[in-house]
């Protein structure tokens, strides 16, 4: 029953507070129901794996097409629900004094798009997965749309396009795979089971690839991320980068590979040496940026190239890095996120040539966010330094010319994100910055708590190799 309610207390919350008409009200409704959802998800990552109704449901759906209501809470959807979970009330308890028109919508619609989340990560019907899939995103659009900066609806008519474009191609494969199948299911053990000619493997493999890496995103696809997460309101942005972009790298682990374990290692070359190209032009074009918010952007794309290279290196230790580095690069990006935000609350200003020396107006916010920085580069002790180092490790034993080109990449983080906090805390105080008090107090508690995760998992990182460890296990024996 527990990914039932992960499911059902967003959506019926969503619904609750497009009633709310009062501010204040729809905003703590949202924080409170996010919260709820929190306490069942870490309820649910502390649950032994039984073969109990605890962790798995299932129900008929549509009989004549042989779906199922069927989710399961395994090791990486336990991460991943876990993520989500932390996401959202992190998210509006340090924008909590973020002000929006129509705030019983807005928050009405993020929390639509928490229950398509944790849908996505529990969905053990390929179709049902598809179904969460575009309940998760269409909420974004609107989002996007409503609240978003000036250029709001061109910048969402072209991330539309990009994502409605997937939709069309992972519906393609999802239809061909049912009529391949000899029951005509689209449950995970008939999918996983199925045969299929090497040409209808290759068919799956990219009709469902470029979907998901348009949503990673990987490039060539990438076009569309910088200038949405620009445009967007930032706690809409967090959404996006901090949990959404997982989504495509988690089907490519759920699905992709385990359907078509062939066709995926005949592709590994040309998806590692795309994905190495991504992180290096990534990295490059971040170092020019004059606004955090698109250095960022530049910066998640970076980090999810190395996860999508590391997928396909076909090491076990590998894939259990890329578990690992999806929740902490969710932490991470959250933290900078927050940060950006009160930056641009507070000056009215997000661009690095009009920032400079806040360190010594708010000191402990200046703290924090080097803390944060310093876990974006993954450093030693902090928690994105395990996920990258087992990433990197795979990528060496699958090829030491492409670890080696990828690795480039580990000194260009470093450089534009020291440059980052340079710019921003240090040196020269521009004129206005005076005006910035230090951190308010959601947005503290918030930042403090992100700050003990990083640390926490970054000495002691048991805890998440344990809630991989037979996801990883599972993938491992099906390729």
């Amino acid at each position: 029953m527990i990914p039932v309610l992960l499911i059902l207390v967003p959506l019926i919350s969503g619904l609750v507070t497009l009633f709310l008409r009062q501010e204040k009200v729809s905003k703590t409704w949202a924080l409170f129901s996010s919260v709820i959802t929190l306490a069942i998800a870490i309820f649910g990552a502390a649950s032994a794996n039984t073969s109990g109704n605890l962790l798995a449901f299932d129900a008929s759906w549509v009989p004549t097409l042989g779906a199922r209501f069927t989710f399961g809470l395994d090791g990486m959807g336990k991460v991943l629900t876990l993520l989500t979970a932390i996401a959202f009330p992190v998210i509006f308890a340090s924008t909590f004094k973020n002000r929006y028109s129509g705030s019983n919508a807005f928050y009405g619609l993020m929390l639509f798009s928490q229950a398509g989340l944790m849908g996505v990560f529990l969905a053990m019907d390929l179709l049902l997965f598809y179904f969460f899939w575009e309940l998760a995103l269409i909420p974004v659009y609107f989002l996007c749309s409503r609240w978003g900066g000036e250029r709001r609806i061109a910048v969402t008519w072209k991330f539309f396009i990009y994502t409605f474009a997937g939709s069309l191609l992972m519906l393609a494969g999802i239809l061909y795979l049912y009529y391949q199948t000899p029951d005509h299911s689209f449950a995970m053990r008939s999918l996983y089971n199925i045969e299929l000619t090497q040409r209808g493997e290759l068919f799956v493999f990219w009709t469902l690839f470029i979907a998901f890496a348009i949503k990673m995103p990987v490039f060539p696809f990438h076009t569309w991320q910088p200038d949405t997460y620009e445009q967007s309101p930032t706690a809409v942005t967090m959404v996006l980068s901090g949990v959404m972009v997982k989504m495509g790298v988690f089907a490519v682990l759920r699905w992709l590979i385990p359907i078509v374990p062939n066709a995926a290692v005949r592709m590994s070359d040309v998806v590692i040496i795309f994905s190495i190209i991504g992180m290096l032009y990534a990295s490059l074009i971040a170092i020019r940026q004059d606004d955090i918010k698109r250095l960022i952007a530049y910066s998640s794309i970076a980090h999810i190239g190395l996860m999508s290279a590391a997928m396909f290196a076909d090491e076990g230790v590998a894939t259990q890095g890329v578990v690992i580095q999806m929740f902490s690069h969710g932490i991470n990006v959250i933290g900078l996120w927050i940060v950006a935000d009160l930056i641009e609350q507070q000056l009215g200003t997000r661009k690095f040539s009009e920032l400079g020396g806040l360190a010594q107006k708010a000191p402990t916010l200046a703290i924090l966010f080097v803390v944060m920085a310093l876990a974006n580069v993954a450093l030693p002790l902090t928690n994105a330094f395990v996920g990258e180092f087992l990433m990197f490790n795979g990528l060496f034993r699958y090829n030491h010319w492409m670890a080696g080109i990828a690795g480039i990449s580990i000194i260009l983080v470093a450089v534009y994100t020291l440059w980052m906090v340079q710019k921003v805390f240090y040196g020269e105080a521009r004129t206005g910055v005076e005006m910035i008090a230090d951190v308010s107090p959601g947005a503290k508690y918030m930042l403090i708590t992100l700050v003990l995760v990083v640390i926490v998992f970054g000495v002691y990182p048991q805890p998440l190799i344990n809630l991989t460890n037979d996801a990883t296990k599972i993938l491992a024996q099906l390729k």
